[in-house]
């Protein structure tokens, strides 16, 4: 796989630091992002950001394309949100919220300032909740957050969901890649026809090798005397550090400052 995110999980540069504080940082972070203004949001993309690029020394290029594809679908929603219809005899309705128009027949199609503003609102929501999980993937190994969930009392039947969910996802992405690459040897995408059905056959190749595999993991569980919980050994070599401990509640505390400075503000204006 070309983004190696497990392999990053376990060599940044903050690995040391427990498991627990920075699932309690991304968390508290996340649940302002929930509620905050887009200001605030974008203060929280960029504060994760550094902790995850600078501090923990996550290759930004490798960020970037993280970043880059949940913007995509982003990107696919934004027409249907800023541009909005309405029949003409009605124009009078959405003449505020109207940036530009054009005539289409009966129909008015619009920029709606409304939905560009709902557009951003969800631009900001998303990117601030997206490094808040980025920086919770690439700097915690994904058997020490199942650990951690597992000490906070999550039942072991989810965490065990997870884990398989986890492993097989890279397998799929895996297997898929390998057969890629051999149809593409082979010219299976040289033009529209061969390429629509060389993808109907990985789509195969692939559905009938999960399965495969998934029994081939089955049976090696039973064949060790599987009872019904995976442990895996992760060995516990963390040490807190004061000066991030204190950067976090302090970064915290002035995020909810603004954000009732914010709040405030819009309550004396009304």
């Amino acid at each position: 796989m070309k983004i190696q995110i497990d392999t990053l999980a376990y060599t940044n540069r903050l690995c040391w630091l427990p498991p627990e504080q920075k699932l309690l940082f991304a968390s508290v972070l996340l649940i302002i992002s929930a509620f905050g203004h887009s200001f605030i949001q974008v203060m929280i993309a960029l504060w994760m950001t550094i902790w995850t690029v600078i501090y923990a020394k996550i290759p930004s290029k490798t960020y970037l394309k993280l970043i880059y594809v949940a913007t995509f679908f982003w990107l696919t929603s934004l027409p249907a949100l800023v541009i909005n219809g309405i029949d003409i005899s009605h124009l009078n309705l959405v003449e505020k919220d109207s940036i530009a128009g054009l005539n289409f027949g009966n129909y008015y199609l619009y920029l709606s300032h409304h939905g560009v503003v709902q557009s951003w609102a969800i631009l900001t929501r998303a990117l601030a909740s997206l490094c808040c999980l980025y920086f919770i993937i690439l700097t915690i190994p994904f058997t020490a957050l199942l650990q951690t969930l597992r000490r906070i009392g999550c039942p072991v039947i989810i965490t065990e969901i997870l884990l398989l969910m986890y492993r097989f996802i890279f397998v799929l992405l895996s297997t898929a890649s390998e057969l890629w690459v051999a149809q593409q040897a082979r010219g299976g995408y040289r033009t529209f026809a061969t390429g629509i059905r060389s993808l109907a056959l990985l789509i195969g190749q692939l559905l009938k090798r999960t399965i495969d595999n998934y029994r081939q993991v089955s049976l090696s569980l039973e064949s060790r005397g599987f009872n019904g919980e995976l442990r895996v050994w992760h060995p516990y070599r963390y040490h807190q550090s004061k000066r991030y401990i204190i950067e976090a509640i302090f970064g915290c505390a002035l995020l909810i400052a603004l954000e009732w400075g914010q709040n405030a503000g819009m309550v004396t204006r009304i």
